[in-house]
């Protein structure tokens, strides 16, 4: 812990320098009238005084320059990033967000859920902040407060599993296998803290006479965080108001059958299909009492996949043989 300390200490002081260096090459260009060469200035200027000291390249001084842009005060600065995040982060922040309201929201979402420079690259490309909590759902009537709150957080929409580029969705067992395959990308894309349980999950219910019968969930998940079962259904075509109903009935399974309700919070469901009504999804949300979503998803975005090779070509390109 003691290290933690000293090295999150270090980056602070680091990030703290590359602020200040940021705002005087802003100051000297506003109130001096530097001009467009300023940057191959000062990266001299910089290397030449520090030759044992890195990081003094025209592209990082270009970033410093920025980043005094956007956090106008060392403070600010620190207090939101510089003390949190490494400087790649703060690069990625830089070059792929427009708003500072934006890169303090995604600074502060890599920080308390550790993001990777790749990931956090990965929702900003995907809108995360956007998509979190949007998904349609009834889990504001069919939950209390603040559990209501909670279970909203878990869920976004559209959903984007960029694994399904060329998986044919005629067929729901084809795409759950893709799923299945990267497991970790599709439990990156449901978000932080969701464990898998299992997949084609059986249940056995017996009722009062003992007859049996069981019901198969496509996908369930954990929620270590908030300690709860989420049940994902999965459909390649259209949403229809039947098949929230036997959503419905699974979560409702999954609470009896499988939940601990002294320690583990309210089962929710999710249903992912590749379109929808609206009007009809919130019809059929307010006719069920249990907490329940609707999302799409899917594959890569259609002008993504417009510059990928086909599979076709792909297999044409593996037959060719290797040019010497």
């Amino acid at each position: 812990m003691t290290q933690f300390h000293a090295v999150r200490a270090a980056n602070s002081e680091v990030l703290r320098l590359y602020w200040s260096i940021g705002h005087d090459i802003l100051v000297r260009r506003e109130s001096a009238g530097w001009g467009a060469k300023v940057l191959d200035r000062a990266s001299r200027d910089l290397r030449a005084e520090f030759p044992e000291q890195s990081g003094f390249s025209r592209t990082n001084l270009h970033y410093m320059n920025k980043t005094a842009e956007v956090w106008p005060t060392e403070e600010d600065f620190v207090h939101h990033v510089g003390e949190r995040l490494p400087w790649r982060h703060i690069t990625v922040l830089l070059d792929r967000l427009a708003t500072r309201d934006d890169r303090n929201w995604y600074a502060a979402k890599a920080v308390t859920e550790g993001w990777s420079r790749n990931v956090l690259e990965h929702f900003i490309k995907v809108d995360l902040r956007h998509q979190v909590g949007s998904a349609p759902t009834n889990f504001a009537a069919a939950l209390d407060a603040p559990d209501s709150e909670l279970a909203q957080d878990l869920v976004k929409d559209p959903y984007v599993f960029e694994h399904l580029a060329y998986v044919d969705r005629v067929e729901e067992r084809t795409v759950e296998q893709a799923l299945m395959d990267r497991l970790q990308d599709t439990l990156m894309e449901f978000g932080r803290g969701m464990a898998f349980v299992g997949r084609q999950v059986r249940l056995p219910v017996a009722d009062e006479k003992g007859d049996t019968d069981e019901v198969v969930l496509d996908l369930l998940l954990f929620n270590i965080p908030q300690r709860r079962y989420v049940v994902v259904e999965l459909k390649t075509g259209r949403f229809r108001a039947e098949h929230l109903g036997q959503l419905s009935t699974y979560v409702a399974v999954v609470d009896g059958e499988l939940r601990d309700d002294t320690h583990q919070a309210p089962t929710i469901g999710l249903l992912l299909c590749t379109g929808r009504n609206e009007a009809i999804v919130r019809y059929a949300l307010a006719g069920s009492g249990v907490p329940v979503g609707v999302a799409d998803y899917h594959g890569l975005p259609s002008d993504a996949q417009a510059v990928l090779p086909s599979a076709e070509e792909l297999q044409r390109a593996i037959a060719l043989p290797v040019q010497p």
